[in-house]
């Protein structure tokens, strides 16, 4: 696929949604389909995957796009599931409900492009439209970024002069003031967290309202935060396109660039635009290349390819299409110099690279990113927590496994962590503990378990890492230390060796080794399938050691790269 004109980015929305077409319900306000649950009603999964759609139709329609299937399968679906009397009515809203996340797509329409999604409809069904989404007014929207969601639905009754909460709309502009830190960087909810939930969230829907209220004084202030995030974000991704893996909400896949195009919707230019089309296309041009679809050409849950054992519990079949907000540069029209614009380079320099506001530190090499993270603090119990934070880095070159089980090595899959065997268990990382940068590494003292008290510290280099560890147990146990998963599929002709003191995994595109500086014995784990977001099979290189009760000092260098 080669984008570069406007026709190009609306073949390829198009080609992703044009499959979606015969899974709509008969009056269009539901999509229905094939895979497993979520943590939400059935009816909000039919209703969520109406709206996700609209992330990438919506600007579409705004830039001069026109597709007669969709105008109508929504102008009839927007009618009937609000419609009380409708059997695909949405039905009534609860506190925390998911159809409030839902609602900001049908705001997204009425605030961008409101002939598709408004003008079509009588004054007594506009009323019975603006009803219904005047329920997410009457309950409570987790503590959040939901507050956007309202936000914009409020917005867009005010815009349409329908009745609207204004008393809501300034307390949740005023919350997410709360949320705002330093350096553009917001954080996510009582939990702090901070992964690409914040680009793709707070400042995609931050950008969104400045573009349709430019002259209100909150929209500069979201313009502002953007031009400084992005002077961090652009560090999340390597040469060839490839965003950092990190953190939760991975199925969301190409949602890592809008962002960037939050930023063409606005107006602002934290780079030149040759820059920003760079990011874009590199970005939708690498993941199209990737089995993400089904064989009936619906997006799957999973990253690289189709994995249900990844998501969330808030992934339903339908989730993945929150990725079209990639698409909301379609809103520029056919004459927009954007589309004449030739992609250029990422303005970044290899090397250790401290993000202040991510407090992250991201080194680059040949182009490709691996972050060292302190991990993030969090109680957030969605799906394999800490697995998306606590590893000892992260890398756009390598990505990393989530466990099956912690019943052995292979179920538990400890790339880029040190582990502990007792019992039976396989023991790592999973709660903060105390961390901080000091200079160029990474300090912290954490605990697998009572009884094992471990201190690190993370010191990048040219050639990847060095880990130092003091382990203090009372247990007798096994300890590994774990270098990053290479892919073990078949086409990539995968080999492997170990000896005294190392090991390494090496496939056609990719190599890991891992050289203990001590007594540490070299071997290669073989984790379960799937448990990898880059690649169905993997092998794991690792170093082992069997500890007795006492102190342990070793010293583990890690070295990736490339296969030359």
């Amino acid at each position: 696929m080669n984008l570069h004109t406007r026709k190009d980015f609306e073949d390829c929305l198009l080609g992703i949604v044009n499959p979606l077409v015969s899974h709509y319900s008969r009056k269009g306000a539901c999509l229905n389909l094939a895979g497993a649950s979520a943590l939400y009603e059935d009816v909000s999964i039919k209703m969520e995957g109406f709206s996700r759609v609209l992330w990438g139709l919506v600007p579409f329609w705004a830039g001069g796009g026109s597709n007669e299937t969709f105008e109508e399968i929504y102008r009839r679906g927007l009618f009937a599931g609000t419609d009380p009397m409708s059997e695909e009515h949405w039905g009534t809203c609860h506190d925390r409900d998911q159809r409030f996340v839902e609602m900001a797509a049908i705001a997204y329409g009425i605030l961008l492009s409101p002939d598709q999604m408004w003008h079509i409809y009588s004054a007594v069904e506009k009323n019975r439209i603006a009803a219904w989404l005047n329920q997410i007014n009457e309950h409570e929207v987790v503590d959040n970024n939901w507050h956007f969601f309202r936000i914009l639905v409020n917005a867009a009754l005010k815009k349409e002069s329908l009745p609207y909460d204004s008393r809501k709309l300034e307390e949740d502009f005023q919350r997410i003031e709360d949320f705002y830190e330093e350096n553009g960087w917001y954080h996510d909810g009582a939990d702090k967290q901070k992964d690409y939930y914040i680009s793709f969230a707070f400042h995609f829907y931050g950008l969104l309202y400045a573009a349709v209220f430019p002259q209100e004084e909150r929209s500069g202030r979201y313009k502002d935060r953007a031009m400084l995030f992005a002077e961090e974000f652009v560090y999340w991704f390597d040469n060839n396109g490839e965003a950092l893996p990190y953190g939760r909400s991975m199925a969301y896949r190409f949602a890592q660039v809008s962002f960037f195009s939050g930023c063409l919707l606005a107006g602002i230019k934290p780079f030149s635009l040759g820059v920003m089309k760079g990011i874009i296309v590199r970005n939708l041009e690498r993941w199209m290349e990737y089995p993400v679809f089904d064989n009936g050409g619906v997006l799957t849950v999973g990253y690289h390819y189709p994995n249900i054992h990844m998501a969330e519990h808030y992934n339903s079949p339908t989730s993945p299409y929150w990725g079209l907000k990639a698409f909301a540069l379609l809103a520029l029209n056919e004459n927009d110099e954007f589309w004449q614009t030739e992609p250029e380079a990422l303005p970044c320099q290899d090397g250790i690279h401290y993000l202040e506001g991510a407090q992250m530190m991201v080194g680059r090499k040949e182009g490709h990113v691996t972050a060292y993270v302190l991990g993030n603090k969090t109680n957030f119990s969605s799906g394999q927590i800490p697995a998306k934070y606590l590893k000892f880095a992260y890398s756009s070159l390598f990505g990393f496994s989530v466990p099956r089980s912690n019943v052995s090595l292979e179920e538990a899959a400890p790339d880029s962590s040190l582990c502990f065997v007792y019992d039976g268990m396989v023991l790592y990382r999973r709660s903060h503990g105390l961390c901080e940068y000091k200079g160029k590494e990474v300090h912290m003292v954490w605990s697998p378990m009572t009884g094992i008290e471990v201190e690190s510290v993370i010191a990048p280099t040219d050639f990847g890492h060095i880990r130092r560890h003091v382990i203090t147990t009372s247990l007798e146990c096994d300890a590994y230390d774990c270098g990053f998963s290479v892919g073990n599929m078949d086409h990539h002709q995968c080999r492997w060796e170990w000896d005294q003191n190392s090991s390494m995994v090496q496939n056609t595109s990719v190599q890991c080794r891992i050289e203990s500086r001590d007594d540490w014995e070299g071997m290669v784990i073989t984790p379960s399938p799937n448990t990898s977001l880059y690649f169905g099979k993997t092998k794991i290189p690792a170093v082992k050691k069997h500890l007795n009760p006492g102190k342990t000092i070793c010293e583990t260098w890690i070295y990736e790269s490339e296969s030359k």
